[in-house]
């Protein structure tokens, strides 16, 4: 189990678990036995406790979903990490930060791809890891909440009277979004709605112009 330090008095630490613990489960772990615990300390260079916990749910929900064991997931997504990112054979016990990110993006990127559901508590949590609206805008999920079928949504105005097909989109800034939460937003206005939902629009580079298609779209409902 994960949780925070609260305080320290000698050799008493109390600590807020993020979830909460089965005195039942407990005791059976334990065999009956007073239970012992390990306190692991992030240290900001070797993997967190909190990017691990994020990678054995994700694997646990990949597991559920596709019949795979916990040991042949993990095998399955280190090996892809290697070959993507160029990388030397990893334990998730000592890997880096950068390491066990790329494990998080590695695993999420397989199941938006797949279609494979994961617990939506662990997609909230993430975006400090890595660029959570880059991948919705790829994979044109709704970056709240994750509905397929995105709009492309501009939060740098395109202004009115330009065509929407022909001018340079490199530089501005998008989000995606479902037509709920598209509505939502206009309702609200960009700032109170980033505020509200925590987002971080992504700027639009060449590279990603050209694999969204912005400049030539097919329907003009698509980028709004």
């Amino acid at each position: 189990m994960y949780g925070k330090l609260i305080s320290t008095s000698g050799n008493t630490v109390q600590i807020a678990l993020d979830d909460e613990l089965s005195i039942n489960r407990l005791t059976t772990l334990a065999n009956g036995k007073r239970p012992t615990v390990e306190l692991s300390v992030e240290d900001g260079r070797h993997i967190t406790p909190d990017q691990r916990k994020k990678i054995y749910a994700l694997m646990n929900d990949f597991c559920a979903y596709t019949g795979y064991v916990p040991e042949e997931a993990k095998a399955y997504f280190k090996s892809m990490v290697e070959g993507i990112f160029n990388v030397e054979p990893f334990s998730l016990s000592n890997c880096s930060v950068t390491i066990a990110s790329y494990m998080i993006t590695t695993i999420l990127d397989f199941m938006f791809h797949e279609d494979i559901p994961f617990r939506t508590k662990i997609w909230d949590s993430l975006p400090s890891d890595f660029p959570r609206v880059a991948m919705c805008v790829r994979h044109r999920r709704c970056a709240i909440c994750l509905k397929e079928h995105a709009d492309i949504d501009h939060v740098t105005t395109v202004g009115m009277g330009r065509n929407r097909n022909t001018i340079n989109h490199t530089g501005m800034y998008i989000e995606p979004l479902c037509r709920v939460h598209h509505t939502i937003r206009h309702a609200m206005g960009i700032k109170s709605f980033m505020q509200r939902y925590h987002l971080k629009p992504i700027k639009v580079t060449p590279e990603l112009a050209k694999e969204l298609h912005l400049g030539r779209i097919e329907n003009e409902q698509t980028i709004n």
